[in-house]
C-alpha cells in the first residue's frame, strides 16, 4: 500500500472523492464534515450543521454539491462553493446510514435504521420512492453505475437488489398529480415504483455493506459473520459465487476496484484486505495497530482508494503507477501489461518486444520497478519487489520486435537494485551485507565491494562508478579503487537523472530536486509543495521536470518556472527541442509540444547570448509581468523596457537602466510632479544638467533651479531667477539668489524692503557700502547695531565662475547591445509618432519666462498689482506662468541629447575596480588582502589552512594592502587618487589586461629574515630568534610565488620554522622551570629531537649533555655525548667535553626517571611538551604541521599562533601553478 495522504481526527464514518478535483470529503463521528485537498495535504473547509454523528457523505459528479446524512435523521444538501447548506430533507425516523447521488437523474438514495430506503429528488426537494422490505436496520444502499438498480444491505442478514425502472419512467413522463395523492400513497402504503428483484441470503449475521461491480453483473457484500461474499445476478435469478474468508472481526465495508479485478474490504479487525476477484484468493493485507476500519471509497477515475478508521483516514494506492523505463539513444524501453515495449523517438513507433508476464503471480507490486538497458549486448536488467527485492537479466534476441516471444531462461537473483556498469558487467545491491556485487552477463559473481554507507539503492554514475543513496546523502563510489569520489547531503533521493554528457545530475526527491555536477558539487536546490514525478535534460542542459499537475524547467543557476499545466501526471522520458516525450500512468507513450521560448530566453540571458535575446525580442510574443519582473531581478531593466507599454512602468525601468531619454518621454506622457522629481535626481546623477533644468522647470522647483544655476556657473539665468523671485514676492528666494550672485547691494535692498534694517546696516557697513550705511544709520537712530571690533569679517561672496558649463563631462560609451537595432525593429509597432514627440519637447517651449520681454511688455507690473495678498499670480495674470511665458532660446533642451531613439545615450556602467578584478581572478589569499578584501582573504585562509586567529596577521594585512597601491595628490579639495600597483606591468600592455598585484612580501625577504633568525639562535638570543621565526610563519600564508618549485621551498621553510619555534619555546619553558629539575632535563632532551641546523643541533646536544651531567642523570648525559660525537663537532672543546662526560659517567645510572626514550622514535606535543611515540594517536596543525595529543584538539596552535588544531583544510595554496 502506497500511502499518499493521512489525517488525524475523530472516527471517520463516511468518505467521498471528487471526480475532477483532488478533494476528498470525510464525515466524522463528532458531527463535522471535512473537505481536504489530498494532493496538497491541506484542510480546505469544515461544515458543522449536523447534530450528532455524520455517517455518510457523497459528492455530485457534475454539480458543486454534496449530500450528507447522520444521526439527526436529516439529509443535508450542500453547495461547497458558497460554503452553506442549501436545504435539509426530512422523512427518515432513525439514524441515516448512507446517502448517494445518482449519476444521471436528480436522485439521492438513503438508507436508515428505520428499516426503509428512500429515494429523493433533490431538485424538487421531495421523496419520490420509499423501499420497504428489510426487517432490520438498513446499513447501506447504492445505485448501480449504469442500470436502474439499487442494492441494499441490512442487519436482517440479506442483500436486496431493487429495480427502479418504473421510477425512471415516471420521472421522464410524470403524471399530473395536482392533489399530491401520489405522495400520500407513497407515505402510507409504500412505493410502487421500486420492486425487489433479488433477495440474496447466505450470510449468518447482519450484512454491513454491499456494492455493485462497475461493469459486470456482480455484487460483493461484507457482514458481521466476518465473511466477504461474491454474488452474480441475471435477469431473474442471482446466486452466490464464492466466499472470501480471512477477516477475524466484522467486515465494515467492501468494494470492487474501479480498474482492476480485485476486491478491497476492511474490517473492525484493524485490517484492509485485497482479494483477487477472478481467483477469489487473498492478495495482500494491510494492518493498523490500534484503529478499526469503518469505510472505504474509490476514486471514480484515478487509481486511488481511501479508508476511514477510528483516528482519521488514509488515501492510498495499491500499486505504483510509474512505468519502469530506460532510455538509450533514440530508443525507449518500458514495461506495460506484462510486455516489454520499444518506442523509437524519431519515428514515434511503438512495438512490443517480449512477454515478461508472470502467470503464477498472486501479489501486487510485482511489475518491474526499474529498468537498466545495455545497448552493446542488447541486455536488460529488471528490478522488482518480488521476494523482497530481486532482479532479472534478459538478453533480448535480435529481431524480437513485434514477435511477442516469451523470455526464455532469464537469469534472476536477489537484490534491492541492479544497474549496468559497462559492456559486460552489472552491479547488484545486497542490502543484507551492504555490498555491491559485480557480476558478468552469465550472472556469475566477479567481485564484491563493501559500500561506504548503508545504501538502500544504487544508480549508474559513469563507467565503473556507482551512485549510492542513503537516507540523507548520496556518494559516488569507484568500484575499481574502492574509494569515495564525491559526497553530497540531500533529501531522500528517489530517482537520478544524468545529463546527456554526464556533466550534471538531477537528484529527485519526493518534494525537492537537487542539481549537482558530475563530482556532486551542489549547484541548486528546488523545493516543491507537491510531488515531483519525473524529469529529463534537454539539449541546452536545462532540466525539465514534471510534478503532479505541471511541467516545469530548472535553469543551471537554479531559476525555475512553469512551462504548462497538466490534466494528469506524466513521466517525462526525453526532451528534444519543443517536444516532450512521456509515458502516462496507463503506460501509453506520447508527445507534448510546448512553448520553450521563456526558458530559452532566460537561458540566453544567463549565458550572455545577446544575439539570441535580440532575435527573440524581435520575433517572439514574450510578455507579461513575470518576464519583466525576472529581467528586473536579474539586472536587465534595459531588456525589460522593450516589453513594456505601460508608461509608468516604462518610466521606472528607464530610470533603473539609466535611459534618461525614454524616462523623459514617459514623464511627459504622465506629467506628474513626483516623476519629474525622480527624473531630476537621475539626470543630476548622470550629469545631464539640461534635463535637470527641464525637470525643475516642470515642477516649478525654483530653489533647486537657482542652486543648479549656481553650481553650473550660469550667472545670467541666476539673475533672471532673482527677478522672478521678486515678481513672485518670494523674499527668501530673492535673498538666496542675491547671495548666490554675490550682489551685496541687492541684498541690502532686500533686507531693507523686508524691514530688517539692522541686518541691512551690518551688511552695508561690513561690505564697504558707506552711503547706504549712513542712510540706514539715520533711520535706525539710537538702535544702530554694534559691529565687533578687532575681528576681520568674512564676506559672504561666492567665488566667480571661470566659465559657464553645460552638461558635466561624461564617459564616452558605445550604444548598448539592446538599444539601436531593437528600437528600430519595434518602432513600426508604436502608435504614436515618436520623432514628432521627441522634437516637440526637444526644440519646443520649456516655459521659462523671458524677464526682459516681460518687463518691456508691462506684464510684470500687471502681475504685481494682482498679487496684493502674497498669492501666486494665476495663469491669466501674466506673471510667473510656465504655460504662458515665452521660452528664451538658450533654455531649450539640446537637440543632440533628445532627438530620437537612434541617438539614445546609454549611461556607462561604473568600471570595475582593479581590486575587484584581482579578487575575481584569484584564489590566493595574499592577492585578496592586496585588493583590500580582508573578509574573503580570511575565509580563504580558514578554508585552506584552518586559520582562525587573525590578530597576529592584522599588521601584515595592512602592510600588504597599503603597499599594493600608490597614492597621488590631485587638486585641492579633491580626494587623493589611488593607483593599483600591478606585477610585471608594461607600457605596451593592453589597457584592458590586468596583471596580479605587486606584493610587498617576497620569498627572498623571508630567506634574509631566516638568516637573521639563525644568527640570533647561534648567539643565544632566543627571544629575538623566536620573534623572527614567528614573523616568518605569519607572513608565509600571504606569500605568492610563481613556480611550482617555489611552492616546495615555501613548504620546506614552514617545516624549518616550525621546528625552531617548537625548540625555542621548549628552551624558554626550560629556563622558566627552575624549581623542577626533572622537567628541565626532559625539555633539554626534547630540544635535541627537533630538526635543527647541524651547528644548532650540536649546541642543543652540548646544552642537554651539560644539564644532565650536572643533574646526575649520567646515563642520559653519556647518550647525548655519544650523539654529539656522531655529528663530528667542529670545535675541539665540544668533542673533548663529550669524551670527558662519557668517561666520567661510566656505568652510573640516572638520578631522575625521564619521560624520554631515545631508542623509540617520537615527536613532541607542541602544547604539553610530552613525547608522542610512534603508534600513538595524535592530531596536527593544518598550517605548520606541529603535532599534538588529541586532548588539545580545536585549540589555537601555540607554534604558529594562528591556526586551529585538527581543523579541516585543503592545504597551502600560494601559486597559480598549483592549479595546473
Amino acid at each position: 500500500m502506497l500511502t499518499k495522504f493521512e489525517t488525524k481526527s475523530s472516527r471517520v464514518k463516511g468518505l467521498s472523492f471528487h471526480s475532477k478535483r483532488p478533494w476528498i470529503l470525510a464525515s466524522l463521528h463528532s458531527g463535522v464534515i471535512q473537505l481536504w485537498d489530498y494532493r496538497m495535504g491541506v484542510l480546505i473547509d469544515r461544515f458543522e450543521e449536523h447534530e450528532g454523528a455524520v455517517r455518510s457523505v457523497h459528492f455530485h459528479n457534475s454539480q458543486p454539491l454534496f449530500v450528507s446524512g447522520g444521526d439527526d435523521c436529516g439529509i443535508k444538501v450542500w453547495n461547497y462553493k458558497t460554503h452553506r447548506c442549501l436545504f435539509t430533507l426530512h422523512g427518515h425516523l432513525d439514524y441515516i446510514r448512507t446517502v448517494q447521488f445518482h449519476g444521471e437523474c436528480p436522485w439521492i438514495v438513503s438508507a436508515s435504521d428505520d428499516l426503509t430506503i428512500r429515494i429523493w429528488n433533490w431538485q424538487s426537494r421531495s421523496c419520490v420512492a420509499v423501499l420497504t422490505g428489510h426487517n432490520h436496520f438498513v446499513m447501506c444502499a447504492s445505485f448501480h453505475h449504469k442500470e436502474d438498480l439499487v442494492v441494499s444491505a441490512s442487519l436482517d442478514q440479506t442483500v436486496r437488489v431493487w429495480d427502479i425502472g418504473a421510477l425512471r419512467k415516471k420521472t421522464v413522463s410524470p403524471v399530473d398529480d395536482v392533489l399530491g395523492l401520489g405522495q400520500i400513497n407513497t407515505d402510507l402504503f409504500g412505493a410502487t415504483e421500486a420492486i425487489v428483484k433479488h433477495v440474496l441470503e447466505g450470510h449468518d449475521r447482519g450484512v454491513n455493506w454491499a456494492s455493485f461491480h462497475p461493469t459486470l453483473p456482480l455484487i460483493v457484500s461484507g457482514a458481521d459473520d466476518r465473511q466477504v461474499k461474491l454474488w452474480r445476478m441475471k435477469d431473474t435469478i442471482a446466486w452466490e459465487v464464492d466466499t472470501l474468508r480471512g477477516h477475524i472481526n466484522n467486515v465494515s465495508c467492501v468494494i470492487f476496484h474501479e480498474k482492476q479485478d480485485i476486491i478491497i474490504s476492511n474490517s473492525e479487525d484493524k485490517s484492509i484486505r485485497v482479494w483477487d476477484a477472478t481467483k477469489r484468493t487473498g492478495v495482500q493485507t494491510f494492518r493498523r495497530e490500534h484503529d478499526r476500519f469503518w469505510i472505504l471509497a474509490a476514486h471514480p477515475e484515478m487509481n486511488l482508494l481511501a479508508a476511514g478508521h477510528d483516528s482519521g483516514m488514509i488515501v492510498f494506492k495499491l500499486e505504483r503507477e510509474r512505468p519502469a523505463f530506460s532510455v538509450s539513444g533514440d530508443s525507449l524501453y518500458y514495461c506495460k501489461d506484462r510486455f516489454l515495449h520499444l518506442y523509437e523517438f524519431s519515428s514515434c513507433k511503438d512495438s512490443q518486444v517480449l512477454s515478461i508476464g508472470r502467470p503464477g503471480s498472486t501479489s501486487l507490486n510485482q511489475a518491474p520497478r526499474t529498468l537498466s538497458y545495455n545497448p552493446v549486448e542488447n541486455a536488460l536488467l529488471m528490478c522488482s519487489d518480488v521476494d523482497g527485492g530481486s532482479y532479472e537479466l534478459l538478453m533480448i534476441p535480435k529481431g524480437a520486435t513485434g514477435r511477442n516471444d516469451s523470455v526464455q531462461g532469464g537469469r534472476k537473483g536477489p537484490g534491492a537494485s541492479a544497474v549496468f556498469l559497462g559492456r559486460n558487467r552489472f552491479a547488484v545491491l545486497d542490502k543484507t551485507t551492504n555490498e555491491a556485487v559485480v557480476k558478468n552477463l552469465n550472472n556469475e559473481v566477479v567481485k564484491k565491494c563493501a559500500l561506504p554507507l548503508a545504501a538502500d539503492a544504487i544508480f549508474y554514475a559513469g563507467a565503473g562508478n556507482l551512485l549510492c543513496k542513503a537516507e540523507d546523502k548520496v556518494v559516488i563510489f569507484d568500484l575499481q579503487q574502492r574509494s569515495v569520489l564525491a559526497e553530497l547531503q540531500t533529501p531522500s533521493v528517489r530517482y537520478v537523472v544524468w545529463s546527456g554528457d554526464i556533466e550534471a545530475v538531477a537528484l529527485l526527491s519526493k518534494h525537492a530536486i537537487v542539481i549537482a555536477s558530475k563530482k556532486l558539487v551542489h549547484r541548486s536546490t528546488l523545493n516543491e509543495t507537491i510531488r515531483v514525478k519525473s524529469g529529463a535534460w534537454d539539449d541546452n542542459n536545462v532540466f525539465i521536470y514534471s510534478t503532479v499537475n505541471h511541467i516545469k524547467y530548472c535553469l543551471p543557476n537554479g531559476d525555475s518556472g512553469i512551462i504548462r499545466t497538466l490534466d494528469a501526471p506524466i513521466y517525462i522520458t526525453r526532451v528534444s527541442g519543443n517536444n516532450i516525450y512521456f509515458l502516462d500512468r496507463d503506460g501509453k507513450s506520447g508527445v507534448l509540444t510546448v512553448d520553450a521560448s521563456e526558458y530559452i530566453f532566460k537561458l540566453s540571458l544567463l549565458r550572455k547570448r545577446y544575439d539570441l535575446v535580440m532575435s527573440m525580442i524581435r520575433n517572439s510574443q514574450l510578455c507579461g509581468r513575470a518576464v519583466i519582473a525576472y529581467l528586473q531581478q536579474k539586472g536587465y531593466p534595459e531588456v525589460a523596457l522593450h516589453f513594456v507599454k505601460d508608461e509608468r512602468l516604462r518610466f521606472n525601468l528607464a530610470l533603473e537602466s539609466g535611459n534618461i531619454q525614454i524616462a523623459v518621454a514617459s514623464a511627459k506622457e504622465i506629467d506628474e510632479k513626483d516623476l519629474w522629481y525622480k527624473l531630476g535626481i537621475e539626470a543630476l546623477r548622470q550629469g545631464n544638467t539640461s534635463i535637470v533644468e527641464y525637470a525643475y522647470q516642470r515642477t516649478k522647483n525654483f530653489e533647486r533651479l537657482s542652486f543648479l544655476y549656481l553650481v553650473t556657473g550660469n550667472i545670467e539665468k541666476l539673475s533672471k531667477m532673482m527677478k522672478i523671485a521678486e515678481i513672485k514676492n518670494d523674499v527668501m528666494g530673492q535673498f538666496h539668489d542675491a547671495l548666490y550672485l554675490g550682489d551685496v547691494e541687492e541684498r541690502v535692498k532686500i533686507l531693507e524692503a523686508a524691514g530688517q534694517l539692522p541686518l541691512a546696516y551690518v551688511t552695508a557697513s561690513v561690505h564697504g557700502f558707506t552711503d547706504d550705511a549712513v542712510r540706514l544709520a539715520t533711520e535706525l537712530g539710537d538702535n544702530i547695531p554694534t559691529v565687533p571690533r578687532g575681528k576681520v569679517p568674512n564676506l559672504l561672496i561666492p567665488p566667480s565662475p571661470l566659465l559657464c558649463s553645460g552638461d558635466w563631462p561624461l564617459l564616452r560609451v558605445m550604444e548598448g547591445i539592446f538599444d539601436g537595432d531593437v528600437d528600430n525593429a519595434r518602432r513600426s509597432g508604436h502608435e504614436d509618432d515618436e520623432e514628432g514627440g521627441v522634437a516637440d519637447w526637444g526644440d519646443g517651449d520649456l516655459d521659462i519666462p523671458d524677464i526682459e520681454h516681460a518687463i518691456r511688455s508691462g506684464d510684470i507690473g500687471t502681475g504685481i498689482e494682482d498679487a496684493e495678498a502674497n498669492e501666486e499670480i494665476d495663469e491669466g495674470g501674466g506673471g510667473w506662468d510656465l504655460e504662458d511665458l515665452e521660452l528664451p532660446p538658450d533654455v531649450g533642451v539640446p537637440k543632440a541629447a533628445l532627438s530620437s531613439y537612434d541617438s539614445i545615450f546609454v549611461t556607462p556602467n561604473p568600471g570595475m575596480p582593479v581590486s575587484q578584478i584581482w579578487i575575481q581572478q584569484s584564489s590566493l589569499a595574499g592577492e585578496h588582502v592586496a585588493a583590500g578584501n580582508f573578509d574573503t582573504a580570511m575565509r580563504l585562509l580558514g578554508r585552506q589552512l584552518g586559520i582562525k586567529n587573525f590578530a597576529p596577521l592584522k599588521v601584515l594585512f595592512m602592510d600588504l594592502y597599503i603597499g599594493s597601491s600608490s597614492y597621488l595628490p590631485s587638486f585641492a579639495q579633491t580626494p587623493v587618487i589611488s593607483l593599483a600597483l600591478e606585477k610585471d606591468w608594461n607600457e605596451t600592455d593592453d589597457s584592458n589586461v590586468r596583471h596580479p598585484p605587486a606584493l610587498v612580501f617576497r620569498f627572498s625577504q623571508l630567506e634574509e629574515k631566516l638568516k637573521l633568525a639563525y644568527k640570533a639562535t647561534t648567539e643565544g638570543k632566543f627571544s629575538e630568534a623566536l620573534r623572527l621565526f614567528l614573523n616568518i610563519l605569519h607572513t608565509m600564508p600571504l606569500l605568492v610565488v610563481d613556480q611550482r618549485k617555489d611552492v616546495d621551498e615555501v613548504k620546506e621553510l614552514i617545516e624549518i620554522t616550525r621546528e625552531y619555534v617548537l625548540g625555542l619555546r621548549m628552551e624558554v619553558r626550560r629556563k622558566e622551570s627552575k624549581d623542577n629539575l626533572a622537567r628541565q632535563l626532559e625539555l633539554a632532551a626534547y630540544f635535541t629531537n627537533c630538526k635543527l641546523q647541524m651547528s644548532h643541533l650540536r649546541l642543543a646536544l652540548v646544552s642537554a649533555m651539560t644539564i644532565c651531567f650536572k643533574g646526575e642523570n649520567f646515563s642520559t648525559a653519556a647518550n647525548f655525548a655519544r650523539m654529539l660525537l656522531d655529528t663530528n663537532p667542529t670545535l675541539e672543546v665540544h668533542a673533548k667535553r663529550a669524551r670527558q662526560v662519557i668517561q666520567a659517567s661510566g656505568d652510573k645510572q640516572d638520578s631522575y626517571k625521564l619521560n624520554y626514550d631515545f631508542r623509540n622514535p617520537f615527536v613532541v606535543c607542541a602544547a604539553t611538551f610530552v613525547p608522542i611515540y610512534r603508534g600513538q594517536k595524535y592530531v596536527s596543525c593544518p598550517y605548520c604541521g606541529a603535532h599534538f595529543v588529541p586532548a588539545v584538539q580545536s585549540q589555537i596552535c601555540p607554534v604558529c599562533e594562528i591556526a586551529e588544531i585538527a581543523a579541516d583544510s585543503s592545504g597551502l595554496f600560494c601559486s597559480l601553478s598549483q592549479k595546473r
